[in-house]
């Protein structure tokens, strides 16, 4: 008898531990990168409930969803000690092998376009593209610039962005096609713009109507603004984010979200007017921003309290907090298509 209640025991176990496994990926799902505890939590925006974790390999930084949403992107910086991106599968929720980068160490930025993962190499002052079709790396391009960290692609991949953060520049990659010799076939060429601005330029982002680019100068606690048609920086604000680390739009392109790992405050700056409209109590210090979808709250990594702070985009206040691992940083939305 005690044999037969244990392997009812057992299997009521056994049931139990399957049915926690099964919870499948939502869609959307937030991704959360905890860099301490070198893991990936996904993380179901309506319950706001972590669902699962998965190893993201050494000192993960930022990560990125493919088109699909099936696979994550992750990249393992380092301070450029490292030259690998974990892939992992969303679906399974499990780790897949990396992607070895060779001499590109201190990968970081990163973007899925085109479907290909489009990063950067911070150590090699490079930006490349990794095809997952292939599993290959098919293209690299130098920048000539220091600390190359923060990366853009267009949807049509004609331009992309970098941010230098110790060079104090941007750099505008712009494609060509050409002609190779006399008579010879049409072959694509890349221009490079490098555009001075605030020292510590790290945290970017495009407008939405495509028409700007605003960075956030760390060491200046300024933000540039570039038109993107001139290639030149237009105005530059006193923002007072010294320390800044990510700047994102708001999907409808009115506000810019700005986060600082030296202070207490999230700056929301009004895109129109220039001006700061609020300064909102969030923690220690934080990273990486990712706005909702639909715009109605933003995701900020406040990487020194081990939380999220969930920023209701109406109100501008904090609206609640995810636990998703200790030291939060690089976020991203997972669509399942």
């Amino acid at each position: 008898m005690k044999l037969k209640i244990s392997s009812v025991v057992l299997a009521g176990a056994l049931l139990a531990c399957a049915l926690v496994r099964a919870e499948s990926t939502p869609s959307p799902a937030l991704l959360v990168l905890a860099k301490s505890d070198n893991t990936l939590a996904i993380v179901d925006p309506v319950s706001l409930k972590v669902l699962a974790r998965m190893p993201s390999g050494p000192d993960p930084h930022e990560v990125v969803a493919s088109a699909d949403g099936k696979f994550a992107y992750i990249s393992n910086y380092g301070g450029g000690r490292y030259n690998t991106i974990t892939v992992i599968d969303l679906v399974e929720q499990k780790a897949l092998p990396a992607v070895d980068l060779g001499a590109l160490r201190g990968p970081h930025g990163l973007m899925f376009v085109g479907g290909k993962v489009w990063f950067t190499a911070e150590a090699a002052k490079v930006i490349g593209s990794y095809d997952p079709a292939s599993q290959k790396i098919d293209w690299v391009l130098g920048t000539g610039q220091n600390r190359t960290h923060m990366i853009f692609v267009s949807e049509d991949l004609t331009w992309m962005v970098t941010s230098n953060v110790s060079s104090a520049t941007m750099t505008f990659i712009e494609k060509r096609t050409g002609r190779q010799g006399p008579g010879g076939p049409p072959q694509a060429d890349w221009d490079e713009t490098v555009v001075p601005v605030g020292r510590g330029a790290e945290g970017f982002d495009v407008s939405p109507d495509g028409k700007e680019i605003w960075a956030a100068n760390a060491q200046d606690g300024t933000v540039s603004i570039i038109d993107v048609a001139s290639k030149k920086v237009i105005q530059t604000l006193a923002a007072s984010v010294a320390s800044a680390n990510r700047l994102k739009f708001t999907p409808d392109g009115k506000l810019v979200l700005i986060s600082t790992l030296g202070g207490p405050d999230l700056t929301i700056i009004d895109a129109s007017t220039r001006s700061v409209v609020k300064r909102v109590k969030i923690g220690r210090g934080a990273a990486g921003i990712q706005m909702q979808p639909d715009g109605l709250r933003a995701y900020v990594a406040c990487t020194p309290d081990d939380y999220i702070a969930i920023i209701d985009l109406k109100s501008l206040e904090v609206s609640g907090h995810i636990q998703a691992g200790k030291q939060p940083d690089g976020l991203a939305w997972a669509v399942q298509r």
